[in-house]
Order: C-alpha cells, then sequence, then structure tokens
C-alpha cells in the first residue's frame, strides 16, 4: 500500500478536525478522490467531506446554491443535514455532503442525463445569491505565474495560447444567452442515486454567471476521452440544442482543454509523479495540434 503524500496526510487531519467540531464520527475515513478537490468518505456519519482549496467563499456559495436547488426541485446533491463549512487558515474549507453510494460496478454516466438536467438547471430562475461572473482562463493563468513544474517554452506557450483565446472568447456572439451556469459540468459529475434510479448533479464550487454555451461545452471537449458522436447527439438532443451547429465550439473547446491543465499543474508541484507525467501527454497533445485528437492516443 502507497503511504499517502505529507499534503495528503494534513488534509486528513483538516478533515477529521472539521467533521469532529460537528460531532461526526470519522472511524474508516478514507480519501475517495483527490484532483482539484480532495473528497473523502466517512462511513460511520454516511457522509462525503470536500476539501476546498483557494477562496472559501467558493465553498460556502456551492453549499448555498445546492441547499436552494433542492428546494427547487432540482436533483443536486445535498448537503449533510445540520452541517455548515467550516474555513481553515482562510485558504482551505471543508464542506459535507450525503453520501450516495455508486453500485458496483459504477455506472457510465449518460451525457442525455446531463443536457437533462442543464437544460432544467437552465431554466430555474436567479438564485437568491450573488454569483461571480465566469472569468475564463483566470485560476490558469494565475496558476501558470507560479508554477514551478513547467519548462520555460511550455509556460511561454500556455501563456500565449491563453492570451489568445481569451481575444476570440471576447468576439464571441453567445445565441442562449447568460444566466446561471453550474460552471463545470460534464458526465462525470453526475452521481446516481440508487433510492430514486436518477442522476443527481454534483461538484458547485465554480456555479458562476456567464453563457450558457460554458456549461455545454465542457461535453463536446469530451472527445479528447473517447466521448462518442452518438453520446453528443443525444446530449445535443436531451438539451435541446447542438453546440456544434456554433461558430465559437472550437473557442470553447479549446479553452477547456487548457482549463484541464490546471489541477495537473498544482498537483504536479506538490510532487504528484502521476500528475506530471498526464501533464507532459497533455501538453504534448495540445502543442501538436489536432483539436479533436484523444489525450491518451499518443
Amino acid at each position: 500500500m502507497t503511504a499517502p503524500r505529507p499534503d495528503e496526510e494534513t488534509t486528513e487531519l483538516l478533515v477529521e478536525r472539521a467533521a469532529h467540531e460537528l460531532g461526526l464520527n470519522t472511524s474508516g475515513l478514507r480519501l475517495l478522490h483527490q484532483h482539484a478537490t480532495a473528497v473523502y468518505l466517512l462511513p460511520a456519519a454516511d457522509a462525503i467531506a470536500r476539501v476546498h482549496t483557494g477562496d472559501p467563499a467558493a465553498a460556502v456559495r456551492s453549499v448555498t446554491i445546492a441547499h436552494w436547488l433542492t428546494d427547487q426541485g432540482f436533483p443536486a446533491t445535498t448537503p449533510l443535514p445540520g452541517s455548515r463549512p467550516i474555513t481553515h487558515d482562510n485558504k482551505r474549507a471543508i464542506t459535507f455532503w450525503t453520501h450516495y453510494p455508486q453500485p458496483t460496478p459504477p455506472a457510465r454516466p449518460d451525457p442525455a442525463a446531463l443536457g437533462r438536467l442543464l437544460r432544467e438547471l437552465h431554466r430555474l430562475p436567479p438564485p437568491p445569491v450573488i454569483l461571480p461572473v465566469y472569468r475564463p482562463l483566470a485560476s490558469l493563468n494565475a496558476t501558470i505565474a507560479t508554477a514551478v513544474c513547467l519548462h520555460t517554452e511550455d509556460r511561454a506557450w500556455l501563456t500565449d495560447t491563453a492570451g489568445a483565446l481569451l481575444v476570440d472568447y471576447a468576439e464571441l456572439d453567445f445565441p442562449l444567452g447568460h444566466g446561471h451556469l453550474h460552471g463545470d459540468a460534464y458526465p462525470g459529475n453526475l452521481l446516481l442515486d440508487t433510492t430514486s434510479g436518477h442522476w443527481r448533479l454534483g461538484d458547485w464550487d465554480e456555479t458562476a454567471a456567464g453563457p450558457r454555451e460554458l456549461d455545454l461545452a465542457n461535453t463536446y471537449q469530451g472527445i479528447r476521452m473517447g466521448r462518442t458522436t452518438a453520446e453528443l447527439n443525444r446530449f445535443a438532443q436531451a438539451y435541446g440544442y447542438d453546440l456544434r451547429d456554433w461558430t465559437g465550439l472550437p473557442t470553447l473547446r479549446a479553452i477547456r482543454d487548457l482549463h484541464t491543465l490546471g489541477s495537473f499543474i498544482r498537483r504536479a508541484d506538490r510532487g504528484d509523479s502521476e500528475a506530471a507525467t498526464e501533464l507532459r501527454r497533455r501538453l504534448h497533445v495540445l502543442r501538436q495540434g489536432g483539436p479533436t485528437r484523444t489525450w491518451h492516443g499518443v
């Protein structure tokens, strides 16, 4: 068994401390997933803990939005009843969520389910909170500026490419209009609620206000991971609009390509060798060109 890295061990201690503050049993606590956000299972409390880095206000907002969405009848993942966000050092926050046990083997999320949920989300009234305006590549540019794992040529290429894409983005017309966004919508953020048999949409950390097309583009960018034309057809039919008919899709898809690098850069900076390998692979694919080439087809 691989020993946890120091950052993982510290994060686990933060979760234990926050859980005890809320009176939650941490017996059997274990890391489920760590990428942009560390996710832990508290089996004795039947709860999930998410460790958010950056602005704690985003974690608080994710909980507020999820409560409001469930009040609207929207199938969002729900915060753990009676819990609240616990802030640590003004840079990290721990939130607690209802645990939705997934079947074994896990069910493959259907893009059509996400299309239906996004159509429903985009038809809701504005939420009763002030949402940040979506700023494409803002977090990536900040990460690039401080990263130590990037070679000089890669750093320059990323900076120049991001700048050119932002110029293109500023010139786009958005036929679907502006409003409340999930902010990181893709099928991987769906969880099956085995009690109801329906999908729930989770991970509200990046919820924001902006062009609706941003919530759709991520699924189309999934061709990098092997998403099929048939899956994209089902997604478009379920949402009621096919982004492939819009001239701005290549720009949003390329922005998403770059956005996905941010978490790998941050993990590589912390000494994660797997993330560093994946980062090199994705940079190679991007710098070789080919907007629909899969990440792992090299």
